[in-house]
């Protein structure tokens, strides 16, 4: 297990935008590159749903549901990956897990609320 630690999102009125982010800080930033990251979300009664995924080789993949809204990347040299949101719409409305993956295993982050109203 790698301890990730989240931080941004909050609440916005939809058309807006928020970032969040993921840092790894016990990871030294070798490590850090041999992880595939991703950002899955999860709303109330439903289930965690992968947002964005970036791999070792910087090739990122989206939702259908976020194409041309959200932008992940990652920094190595900070240990960080984040998510940048745009366009934000009401359904995007859950909580956010940033997750690293590396040899088939998962370490998750604690989840930031991210709240966008009408």
């Amino acid at each position: 297990q790698v301890t990730l630690v989240e931080s941004g999102g909050g609440s916005v009125q939809a058309g807006g935008s928020l970032k969040v982010s993921c840092k790894a800080p016990r990871l030294i930033t070798s490590t850090f590159r041999m992880y595939e990251k991703a950002w899955y979300r999860q709303a109330p009664g439903k289930q965690r749903e992968l947002v964005a995924a970036i791999s070792r080789d910087d090739e990122a993949r989206y939702a259908d549901f976020v194409k041309g809204r959200f932008t992940i990347s990652r920094d190595n040299s900070r240990k960080t990956v984040s998510l940048q949101m745009n366009g934000l719409k009401p359904e995007d409305t859950a909580v956010y897990y940033c997750n690293l993956r590396n040899q088939g295993l998962d370490s998750w982050g604690q989840g930031t609320q991210v709240t966008v109203s009408s």
